[in-house]
């Protein structure tokens, strides 16, 4: 969740909350029995319909759904047409060093089947299968909290028959009577407010974020299929730009320009040090291959030296 939206629920939390003190104060809406009514039965129902381990998952997504950063469209873009450019510049098994540093695990798949050489109909299938099957897990957990937001207001209604039950039963006994009361209307209100403030917006938030997610894979699948086929890298963006919103489409000529400025001098420069570091290294063969011719000693007769013959006459 981004800070702009804690800030709106913060603030319109409190607004709310704010409205019930000024209508008579805080107190007068707590009801212990109402309230575990309406969380009892709902987690009954929840533990009849699903398993345990669907349940525990649902709710860890839901908690990664308002806690961890989503990459926009637009982060995808800059780290696919970097991918891009060093592939053409470094070669596509360059891109091992890299996948391991690639936290979504979406893409560090895809990259790894980018390395493996894999066909272009053999990325797809394959990421097409976890794109369907990624859909399909959220899916499940979506429908978690739409049971949990239906089953509310019934839980609520429930709790004020239990209500108005006790104060039938007890109309004789005004203290009956009295604690009858604030189970028989405060429970419809936790039932609604329960299913229309937490929990419907809980799924519907699963929902978006599996769409968004949905969009930033199937552009990862099809930027790494354009790599696979050694597609150009200015083909590459504006092709990956079209699943961008206009205003989210200005300076990627620039960013690939940029990007490719830097893997060109990076590979010149790594390509100079390795002529510099060869040259002594050639030098040192060719001393080897060549040695280097020795003075002749000149022969000599009693301690003599004898002149050479060409300085004779």
């Amino acid at each position: 969740m981004s800070k702009k939206n804690m800030l709106g629920v913060l603030l319109c939390g409190a607004i709310f909350v704010g409205g019930f003190w000024m209508s008579g104060g805080l107190a007068v809406y707590w009801n212990l029995a109402a309230f575990l009514i309406v969380v009892a039965g709902l987690f009954a129902a929840l533990f009849m319909s699903y398993p345990f381990a669907r349940i525990r998952t649902a709710f860890l997504v839901a908690r990664s759904v308002y806690t961890e950063r989503q990459p926009t469209p637009d982060d995808i873009v800059r780290i696919l047409l970097e991918l891009s450019v060093k592939s053409r510049v470094e070669g596509v098994l360059s891109l091992e060093s890299i996948r391991q540093k690639i936290g979504d695990s979406f893409l560090r798949n895809a990259v790894a089947f980018l390395v493996d050489n894999y066909k272009e109909r053999d990325i797809r299938e394959f990421l097409n299968t976890e794109m369907a099957f990624f859909r399909e897990r959220r899916q499940q957990s979506e429908r978690v909290f739409q049971t949990l937001a239906k089953a509310a207001p019934a839980f609520g209604v429930a709790g004020s028959v239990i209500g108005l039950i006790g104060m039938l039963s007890g109309i004789q006994d005004t203290q009956a009577l009295v604690s009858s009361i604030p189970v028989a209307f405060v429970s419809t209100l936790y039932g609604v407010v329960l299913s229309n403030m937490i929990l419907a917006p809980i799924a519907e938030s699963i929902n978006f974020h599996t769409g968004a997610e949905m969009l930033n894979q199937k552009l990862i699948m099809e930027g790494i299929i354009a790599i696979a086929k050694e597609q150009n890298s200015h083909r590459l963006e504006k092709k990956l730009t079209s699943f961008l919103s206009p205003s989210e489409r200005e300076g990627k000529a620039e960013l690939l320009k940029a990007i490719t400025k830097k893997y060109i001098t990076r590979q010149r420069k790594a390509q100079a040090e390795r002529e510099q570091d060869a040259q002594p290294t050639a030098q040192a063969a060719f001393d080897d291959a060549v040695p280097m011719p020795q003075p002749r000693e000149e022969p000599s007769r009693g301690g003599l030296r004898l002149a050479p013959l060409a300085r004779l006459g």
